[in-house]
């Protein structure tokens, strides 16, 4: 049952400050079935347990709604804790709140905030700091590894925090207009659709399966790989993860899918099946 009915904010910036401490761990938790799941739900929790307060089945709902699959760069993962959370303060106060429409902005967001994120920290900050702490390391220099960990750490806990605060700025003060405005269901709708486009992207991107199998021999053997290819890039993943996808609907258990998934990997790797 949805108790708060006040436009007040309930969520203040001390709240954001330890949303922001809470993110450090982001990746303690990391592993390949939903990743950063569970780092998410720690980091939001604090502030869930505010908004739902009086609620403990909505409470319950979204530390479950939270724990669905979710990568980022752990950096700018606070931003996107921070729209949560208004998202979540929006559905405590609207009964008509469409909850699915939250997890719809966190997978929009995940692939444009990750490809920012490793590409000015990782990629860019990260090496020009290890550049400058090696030059200097190798002269044996003790500023070599002080100055590698204050180059990319001060910007990068800057960054953190800043994406703490402006994310729940955001989230608060646009998603109201835009919900007063009555363009509600049409950002969702373009999330939703966002969302699905960026998890296609990862299931292209993250599932490898290709087939070295081939029609005919020599030169003009045609490889069946190029076929499918030219029929829509990326078939083999996609029917894969659709496979994963129907056996976890039907509740099978995760550690037999790994086994299972090993087994087929070896026999049709050695009978030449797939590469």
């Amino acid at each position: 049952m949805k108790m708060t009915t006040s436009n007040e904010n309930v969520i203040t910036k001390k709240d954001l400050q330890r949303m922001f401490w809470r993110s450090l761990p982001m990746e303690f938790s990391w592993h390949y079935e939903r990743q950063m799941h569970m780092g998410f739900a720690f980091m939001v929790a604090k502030g869930l347990e505010k908004i739902y307060k009086d609620d403990k089945k909505g409470l319950s709902e979204a530390l479950e709604r939270h724990l669905e699959f979710f990568n980022i760069t752990s950096h700018v993962s606070p931003f996107v804790g921070g729209i949560v959370l208004a998202m979540e303060e929006m559905n405590a106060k609207d009964p008509n709140f469409d909850t699915s429409s939250i997890n719809a902005v966190k997978a929009a967001l995940m692939g444009p905030l990750s490809g920012i994120g490793d590409s000015l920290l990782l990629g860019t900050l990260r090496v020009l700091a290890i550049g400058i702490g090696t030059s200097l390391a190798v002269q044996g220099s003790v500023l070599g590894p002080i100055l590698f960990l204050l180059i990319f750490n001060v910007p990068a806990f800057a960054l953190r925090y800043f994406c703490s605060m402006k994310g729940y700025e955001l989230g608060a003060n646009y998603l109201t207009k835009i919900q007063q405005s009555g363009l509600m269901k049409k950002f969702m709708l373009a999330a939703a659709i966002l969302g699905v486009m960026v998890i296609g992207g990862m299931t292209n991107e993250l599932v490898s399966v290709t087939t070295p199998l081939a029609i005919g021999s020599g030169d003009s053997a045609t490889k069946i790989q190029d076929i499918l290819n030219g029929i829509m890039p990326g078939m083999l993943p996609l029917a894969v993860t659709g496979i994963y996808y129907s056996l976890m609907k039907k509740k099978m258990n995760v550690l037999w899918l790994i086994i299972g998934t090993a087994i087929v990997g070896i026999v049709c790797a050695q009978f030449g099946i797939l590469g």
